[in-house]
């Protein structure tokens, strides 16, 4: 095993410079349509696979929160969907046949679609009504050349999460929700 030449701090601050570039390279209103997309939707389905997948379901959970009727695609509590109702898709690589399939069956009940990507080109993206771009590395951009200290579509995770809890706080102000009332919906059975 090689030796870790890098300290724990060092690698830290490597990352968050990769971070910082990230959140930077975003526009001021980039989420604007995402946010009021959520901020209307009757229901909102919200789907992703691996990691992308647990960040998404970190969003389901703050948009619970929120007071918003939210469901996780694959759980077997999700409500059909129809008019007036978003799913929303995590495809950071862009390509994704689960989700394409599951665009496929909301198109067909007249829901709108979201999706999150790195790749806005790619095949997923193009299905959707909205389209949010986080321009960080994923899978499809990891060769082994270091683009980022993170490894393996790191990067594209990491920023979710971070850009996900400041659509929170834009949603929040822009429901009228404050930090009590969204503590008055979090589960004691967490």
């Amino acid at each position: 095993m090689p030796a870790m030449t890098e300290t724990i701090p060092a690698l830290s601050l490597r990352a968050l410079d990769d971070l910082a570039a990230v959140v930077k390279a975003l526009p001021a209103e980039a989420a604007d349509g995402l946010i009021e997309a959520l901020a209307t939707a009757g229901r909102i389905a919200i789907y992703g696979a691996g990691r992308e997948g647990l960040q998404m379901r970190g969003l389901a959970m703050r948009l619970f929160h929120l007071g918003l009727d939210v469901h996780v695609v694959a759980d077997m509590t999700v409500p059909p969907i129809g008019p007036g109702d978003l799913l929303f898709v995590s495809s950071g690589p862009g390509a994704s046949n689960i989700g394409d399939a599951l665009i496929g069956v909301a198109r067909t009940a007249g829901a709108k679609v979201a999706v999150v990507t790195a790749q806005p080109e790619a095949r997923t993206p193009k299905l959707a009504d909205i389209v949010f771009t986080i321009p960080a590395q994923t899978m499809a951009d990891d060769r082994g050349g270091e683009v980022s200290v993170l490894p393996m579509g790191s990067l594209f995770e990491t920023a979710q999460m971070l850009v996900f809890e400041i659509i929170v706080l834009k949603l929040r102000d822009r429901l009228g929700e404050t930090a009590e009332t969204m503590r008055a919906r979090h589960t004691n059975l967490e």
